[in-house]
């Protein structure tokens, strides 16, 4: 099969594109053939070395859509050709390829309205974005959110996933991308390179940092006492907060079918919409990365493979 891997760490630019052997499915697995795999922003630091992997080569990627092409022993809900997406399971990376062995259990299937690029561009921002706001911070209808780095994959899902359970939600952008912000249903989008958002928020109930760095520091400042607030871009511990008074958090973004099928049963009600996709070919590995890297993007890069 055709694969994006790394056979050593470094920048974007150590990506090869050639051919690694097939996977086969062990017990409870199935293998899918992959139509599209999404680039997150994990993905350039799984190639920085960042993350502990025991041999090279490793195939980057956590997310995918496509169709089931092999079963393995004691798999019972699917079968060859059902059309499914998912993440794979955690510390593991493996979708920047054309086939892929994964556990059942994990996968759900794909809604039929909804193409694999979407499905791809929302498998992990959406569990990442659930994770965080309905488990984790526990986001009630009437509380104030404010998301950082609104229009990122996970953020713009959290954005309208807040307004869904009923949140008042502030969110931080550029200027370019804050009329989008207000569309996705935030109720207040603010110019982070105009604005200092202390200046402009507080007595927040929850922060949703997708930033990290001084930011992340800087979001306690705004919180109500007795807030909290969720930390995904500040390494595997939340940062320690300033203040005795408010709750810091580091979502576990466990995979499971449930949260799957909770993405798609948003987007069916029509509570969230798939975000801005820019397509590359899997050769283009090594572009697309280095773009998610620089951070500065709307919305999601998608590998589309078929």
């Amino acid at each position: 099969m055709k694969a994006a891997y790394i056979e050593q760490y470094g920048g974007p630019e150590v990506l090869k594109y050639g051919d690694l052997p097939d996977p086969s499915p062990g017990p409870g697995q199935v293998v899918v053939d992959t139509v599209a795999a999404s680039v997150n922003g994990a993905d350039w630091k799984v190639c920085a070395g960042e993350y502990n992997h025991p041999s090279f080569p490793v195939i980057l990627g956590r997310d995918f859509s496509g169709v089931v092409s092999a079963v393995g022993a004691d798999v019972k809900d699917l079968k060859v050709g059902d059309e499914v997406f998912g993440v794979l399971e955690a510390g593991r990376d493996g979708t920047y390829c054309e086939k892929i062995a994964i556990g059942a259990a994990i996968v759900a299937k794909k809604p039929a309205a909804l193409s694999h690029v979407d499905a791809t561009a929302l498998a992990l921002t959406g569990l990442t974005a659930i994770r965080a706001v309905e488990d984790t911070l526990k986001l009630k209808s009437g509380e104030t959110i404010l998301i950082q780095g609104g229009a990122g994959g996970v953020a713009s899902f959290a954005i309208q996933l807040a307004r869904h359970i009923g949140a008042r939600v502030i969110t931080t952008a550029s200027a370019g991308n804050l009329a989008w912000m207000r569309e996705l249903g935030a109720d207040q989008a603010i110019d982070y390179n105009a604005t200092d958002f202390r200046k402009v928020v507080s007595n927040v109930d929850a922060v949703f940092d997708t930033v990290g760095g001084d930011v992340a520091m800087q979001s306690f400042a705004v919180l109500k006492p007795g807030g909290r607030a969720a930390f995904i871009a500040s390494g595997p511990q939340a940062p320690k907060p300033d203040r005795s008074d408010v709750i810091s958090l580091r979502p576990a973004v466990g995979r499971d079918r449930p949260a799957l099928e909770r993405i798609a049963e948003l987007v069916r009600a029509g509570a969230v919409k798939p975000p801005p996709v820019r397509l590359f070919k899997l050769s283009d590995a090594v572009e697309a990365v280095g773009i998610s890297k620089a951070r500065h993007l709307k919305g999601k890069l998608v590998f589309k493979l078929k």
